[in-house]
């Protein structure tokens, strides 16, 4: 074992040189006090591992969304605290601690993690480690980590894991086309051997300083959609796609998650409408024409559970075909099916 990639030197790494960024928001209805003792658990946790506090960044999604709990957790634990004013959505918040902990410098690694409790800060040694084993050979290469959730659809459920899993696929197909077609091959030697497509869509992801900056501090570039599908819909893949069109290398470690997470706004949320952005944003954005991405639906739609559950999954899944060709400027034909083999 290398001292490079040790345990030492990526525990190390966490307390001496890793900033942390919790975007906050509590919606409208949610109960506030289990919201708050989870960012604080989750707080306490992050602290823990870091040798100074203020290298933990609340970061609050719209001032009237967590600005007054941030404010109570920042003081209570000396940690970093900003918000936005207007709500905005996840990337936002995300970008507005990146910022403020960029701006501060000294930290090396660049982390974001949810505050519903259901990631475990004592984890990213684990992904600061599999950083350091991909640099081991080139000091200066930059890393996205992506934190892999075991199962998707175990503390998701089946809905939201499919949908999940749809997204994951095609962001796959459309890093694919783009490095084809700019003529270099997608790296995944430390993504995809646990199985066929990478968990983008995870909320746990660390970055290295150099990426974070190219990633963080340019302006947002919403190619021609809304404002909701960069910042809220489409907040996980805006980061893994920008990072690799940076030069990023991408790294996946194993991470655990709750059984079933405690709050989630995944309910509030317009689900058809949220993976169809998923999946329209990185195809803009990579340049992919509309008629491979109708086809790789019809490649992956059937491979889906949901798809066997009839009429509701069938129906969902095809009004999220219907909005990603609509956004890309293709026809739907309403009636068409969902075409899988005769056999399996």
């Amino acid at each position: 074992m290398t001292q490079s990639h040790s345990f030492r030197s990526s525990s190390e790494a966490v307390r001496t040189s890793t900033g942390i960024v919790i975007p906050v928001y509590f919606p409208p209805g949610v109960d506030r006090q289990v919201g708050h003792d989870l960012l604080a658990d989750t707080v306490d946790a992050c602290v823990r591992q870091v040798e100074r506090p203020e290298s933990v960044c609340l970061s609050v999604d719209g001032e009237r969304y967590g600005r007054d709990v941030g404010e109570v957790l920042s003081r209570r634990f000396q940690v970093r605290l900003t918000w936005c004013r207007r709500n905005k959505g996840k990337l936002q918040a995300v970008r507005r601690g990146m910022a403020a902990l960029l701006e501060e410098g000294g930290h090396e690694y660049l982390a974001s993690l949810d505050a519903d409790g259901d990631h475990f800060p004592h984890e990213l040694a684990n992904g600061i480690r599999s950083a350091q084993y991909a640099r081991r050979h080139d000091p200066d290469l930059e890393v996205l980590v992506l934190g892999r959730r075991i199962s998707r659809h175990r503390p998701m459920g089946l809905m939201r894991g499919e949908m999940e899993e749809l997204a994951d696929r095609v962001l796959l197909d459309a890093l694919n086309y783009w490095a084809t077609v700019r003529g270099a091959p997608l790296r995944l030697e430390y993504a995809t051997v646990l199985e066929e497509f990478p968990d983008f869509h995870s909320g746990l992801k660390i970055l290295t300083r150099g990426l974070a900056r190219q990633v963080f501090l340019t302006g947002p570039n919403l190619c021609g959609g809304t404002e909701d599908a960069y910042f809220k819909h489409g907040c996980e893949s805006v980061v893994t796609v920008e990072s690799l069109l940076a030069g990023g290398c991408l790294v996946v470690f194993n991470r655990t998650t709750l059984n079933e997470p405690v709050i989630s706004s995944f309910g509030l949320l317009e689900r058809t409408r949220m993976v169809a952005d998923k999946i329209v944003w990185p195809c803009r954005r990579l340049g992919v024409p509309g008629h491979f991405v109708r086809q790789w639906l019809r490649n992956h739609l059937p491979r889906l559970l949901l798809s066997t559950l009839t009429p509701q999954g069938r129906e969902e899944l095809k009004q999220i075909r219907r909005l990603v060709l609509e956004d890309l400027g293709m026809e739907d034909p309403a009636e068409e099916p969902i075409e899988a083999p005769l056999i399996v």
